[in-house]
């Protein structure tokens, strides 16, 4: 056998080889890989918690903007700014006082400690020991108190994720119910009119943190929750930005401003070309351009201006033609002017120094009268420098 179908064997079989090997070496198992929320789940932070309500037999909706519940219900505020809207504030106050249940959470923004006048509720910071340094776990347990004394001998303990280090809660009033440790209080629930008023530490009902912890148990002694009880859910994180609400509420005036910018911007705007077509351009003679200009002048407040213009061009020819034109009388001027234009002398001076009237028609004819002198006195001249054809 020769050397070639031997290679061959070899290069099929150490593919078999380790096809073999890689099989007997493998195990294969099913591994569940969790996925990402969907649908109102990854929308609504309170998805889990309200299940969770409900399966209690609590009524619990999630509601967009604020409308004030039934007396005694339950309000669950996450993410939100207490002081944005005294209108909204000063109701939720009056909801209170009236008998309503209000749980915050640590997400809650204020200002001016407008909600810790009000509850009676405040913060204080905790003293950083070495052992509190070296103790920091995501998960802590505290202990569930009520009005003073564990609320049962068998379940004292609650697992609570989350919670703040930097600081814990106090307040002066009475305390009906609350959780902390050494620490100081991490919940804690006192009676603000005829309802009440619990503030955590921490934000454990939100998405999936429920499941941390012991969090339903929290949930439970936050609310005070009943069966029957209705729980309404409020957060501002995902409230539609300024610019959405503006759009919704008022894109007919927002179109309507735009238009207005536009038309501004493109009045205002520099021009690439002339408004309209330019016109072709055309010669025109010195005659028309002159019977232009003296219409112009004529009609537009320089009627004088071209009369004495008229009259200095007729006197300058008259000099050329009679020597000592300057100096004779006007009657000896008017006879030249006779002479040398063949026209009647008295009508000429009479155009040149008693105009008829400043009426722009009668001006006129004064005028054609001294310009035809002119031109008469000036072709005799050419005739005779030149002769006759």
């Amino acid at each position: 056998m020769s050397r070639s179908p031997i290679r061959w064997i070899l290069f099929a079989a150490l593919p078999i080889a380790a096809s073999i090997w890689i099989a007997s070496n493998t195990t294969w198992d099913d591994v569940s890989i969790p996925v990402p929320a969907k649908g109102e789940a990854r929308t609504n932070p309170f998805y889990a918690v309200q299940h969770f309500a409900s399966a209690l037999g609590a009524r619990a909706t999630r509601d967009r903007t604020f409308v004030v519940p039934s007396a005694d219900s339950v309000l669950v505020l996450s993410g939100w700014h207490w002081s944005l809207v005294r209108d909204r504030r000063q109701a939720i106050e009056r909801w209170v006082e009236s008998g309503g249940r209000l749980v915050v959470d640590s997400l809650l923004v204020t200002t001016n400690q407008d909600f810790e006048h009000w509850a009676g509720l405040d913060r204080t910071t905790v003293k950083m020991t070495d052992t509190f340094r070296t103790s920091r776990v995501r998960c802590r347990t505290f202990i569930e108190w009520t009005a003073g004394s564990p609320v049962s001998s068998t379940r004292t303990n609650l697992s609570v994720c989350g919670a703040q280090y930097l600081w814990s809660l106090t307040t002066k009033k009475p305390v009906e119910w609350s959780i902390g440790d050494s620490s100081g209080m991490q919940a804690i629930r006192v009676r603000v009119g005829k309802g009440h008023v619990t503030w955590i530490n921490a934000s454990p009902f939100r998405y999936q943190q429920l499941f941390d912890g012991d969090h339903g148990l929290l949930f439970v002694g936050a609310t005070d929750l009943r069966r029957g009880d209705e729980v309404h859910f409020l957060s501002e994180d995902d409230m539609p930005q300024l610019l959405m609400l503006v759009w919704r509420w008022g894109a007919p005036l927002v179109l309507l401003a735009l238009l207005v910018v536009a038309l501004l911007i493109w009045r205002s705007a520099i021009r690439l070309g002339p408004l309209v077509a330019p016109e072709p351009a055309e010669r025109r003679s010195l005659a028309e351009q002159i019977r232009g200009t003296g219409y112009f002048a004529l009609h537009h407040g320089g009627a004088d201006a071209l009369h004495g213009a008229a009259a200095r061009a007729l006197e300058e020819a008259a000099r050329r033609r009679v020597p000592g034109y300057s100096v004779l009388s006007a009657s000896e001027r008017g006879e030249a002017l006779q002479r040398i234009s063949g026209m009647n002398g008295a009508e000429v001076l009479s155009a040149v120094y008693h105009p008829r009237s400043q009426r722009t028609n009668q001006l006129r004819a004064s005028i054609a009268i001294i310009e035809t002198a002119r031109r008469r006195i000036l072709d005799k001249l050419t005739r005779s420098a030149y002769g006759t054809h």
